[in-house]
C-alpha cells in the first residue's frame, strides 16, 4: 500500500506524518507521533479506551482513519492541561487501573464544552460510550458533576 505524506493538526501543532490511506488515527497517534495515551482496547468501537476530540467532539480514534482527521483539529489526552475534569477524577478516585481514564476524561471533557449544564441524563448517555471494568463508574459521576459545578463557579 502507498504511503502519503499527510499534515494533522494535533494538540495545537501541526505534526507531518508519512501514513498509509488504510491506517487508523489510533495507530498513527501511537506509532508514528509517539502519542500512546489513547489505549487500544477492543479496536471496534465498543470501549472508548482510545477517545479523541476531533473538533471538540469524542471520538473513538480505531474507527476513524488517520488521513480522514486532515483539516481537523485533533486533541489527545497529552494536549489536555490542568482542565477541571481531570482535576476531577483525582479529587473524587475516579480511577482504578487507569487503562481506559484518558478515553473518559476525553469524553468528559467534550461534554463540559458541549454540554455546560448536563443533566444527570445527558451524563449518562454520554458515558454509555466508553466502558471501565475496574470501577463502578459512581466515582466517574461524581467528577463529572464536580467538573460541571468548577465550570460554574468560574463564570
Amino acid at each position: 500500500m502507498p504511503l502519503i505524506s499527510v499534515i494533522l493538526q494535533v494538540n495545537g501543532e501541526q505534526r507531518e506524518v508519512t501514513i498509509r490511506p488504510a491506517d487508523t488515527l489510533l495507530y498513527v497517534l501511537r506509532e508514528k507521533l509517539g502519542l500512546t495515551g489513547a489505549k487500544p482496547g477492543c479496536l471496534n468501537g465498543d470501549c472508548g479506551a482510545c477517545t479523541v476530540n476531533i473538533d471538540g467532539w469524542p471520538m473513538k480514534s480505531c474507527l476513524m482513519l488517520g488521513i480522514e482527521a486532515v483539516g481537523k483539529d485533533v486533541l489527545t489526552i497529552e494536549g489536555l492541561t490542568n482542565t477541571p475534569i481531570q482535576q476531577a477524577f483525582v479529587e473524587n478516585f475516579a480511577f482504578q487501573c487507569g487503562y481506559c481514564t484518558p478515553g473518559f476524561i476525553m469524553n468528559c471533557h467534550s461534554l463540559l464544552q458541549k454540554h455546560p449544564e448536563a443533566s444527570d441524563g445527558v451524563m449518562k448517555e454520554w458515558l454509555e460510550s466508553n466502558i471501565c471494568r475496574c470501577t463502578s463508574y459512581e466515582e466517574i459521576k461524581v467528577a463529572m458533576k464536580a467538573a460541571l459545578e468548577t465550570r460554574e463557579q468560574a463564570e
